[in-house]
């Protein structure tokens, strides 16, 4: 007896041209439908992505050119150097029966002089100096470092008193006794 070899081969019919079939449309190998899905997935992903990198691009573009510019608005000026006004010397009584002789120059702003009309007061000034310096021990006024502190607290307290249109004291005269 003759031995008769078999081969079973499992292939999917082909639908198509070649295939015997009815005349339907061609159905794609499933290999050949998840290369063709790929490139529409990453485009959309590319796309998402630009999106996204668009988005963060504006809005630091946004912050670096009109935020920067609000923020530099917001802080105020620095105003400008105006006139210097001198404030006559006065004696003033220190403690344990001393005496301190003072004139100073206030550093107006350019606002601040022009809002005066030429005409300065300066009784606010004077009054500020000997509720600073009245009553204070030669030991608190003499040393460079506290008059210079004293000098930089008068100052403060006459741009308040000014409204700003003081921005520096000038130490004229300065005489302990």
């Amino acid at each position: 007896m003759a031995v008769i070899e078999q081969r079973v081969v499992n292939e999917r019919p082909k639908i198509g041209p070649r295939g015997g079939g009815g005349g339907g449309a061609a159905r794609p190998e499933p290999e050949a439908e998840a290369a063709a899905g790929a490139p529409a997935k990453s485009k959309k992903k590319l796309v998402v992505i630009l999106g996204v990198v668009v988005a963060i691009v504006a809005a630091a573009a946004y912050y670096f050119l009109v935020m920067s510019k609000a923020d530099a608005a917001a802080e105020p000026a620095a105003p400008e150097p105006g006139a210097v006004h001198k404030v006559e010397a006065m004696s003033i009584n220190l403690a344990d029966g001393r005496y301190l002789r003072i004139a100073v120059g206030l550093q107006l702003t350019l606002d601040g002089a022009a809002g005066h009309g030429g005409e300065f007061d300066d009784s606010k000034a004077r009054n500020a100096i000997i509720d600073l310096f009245s009553g204070l021990p030669v030991a608190e006024v003499a040393p460079g470092e506290a008059r210079e502190a004293l000098r930089k607290e008068l100052a403060t307290t006459l741009e308040e008193s000014y409204h700003g249109g003081v921005m520096d004291v000038y130490l004229i005269d300065f005489v302990t006794q």
